[in-house]
């Protein structure tokens, strides 16, 4: 079974540059999940699947409670909390897109994708 939560908005203090880490921006994550479809079948309850809202607030503590210089340092972080926190998860993706970019040029958002599987 996989999972797909998308364009979660979240507002954090993340950045190489000083007024990043002081004014904030917004950041759109979208995250994916799989777990082993042998269990597909064997869901009826809640606690039988991967809550999707414990999922999320891991998200979001992580974005919105710390602060990171690089969105890839974010990025690893959500991969190993959620990995560790739910230990059915086989595979899990994440996107973090910044769409305010302090660059001298025309460019709508950079994205980060990193990718985990055991």
């Amino acid at each position: 079974m996989k999972i797909h939560l998308h364009e979660m908005v979240f507002y954090g203090y993340h950045g190489v540059h000083p007024e990043e880490r002081k004014l904030g921006q917004r950041f759109i994550v979208n995250f994916s999940y799989e777990s082993d479809s042998a269990h597909d079948k064997e869901i009826k309850h809640l606690e039988d699947t991967i809550d999707y809202t414990k999922v999320y607030e891991i998200i979001k503590h992580t974005l919105e409670k710390k602060e990171f210089y690089l969105l890839e340092v974010c990025a690893n972080t959500i991969l190993d909390s959620i990995l560790k926190n739910f230990p059915t998860i086989i595979w899990a993706n994440v996107k973090i897109k910044k769409p305010a970019v302090p660059i001298n040029g025309s460019l709508s958002s950079v994205e980060v994708e990193m990718e985990r599987s055991r």
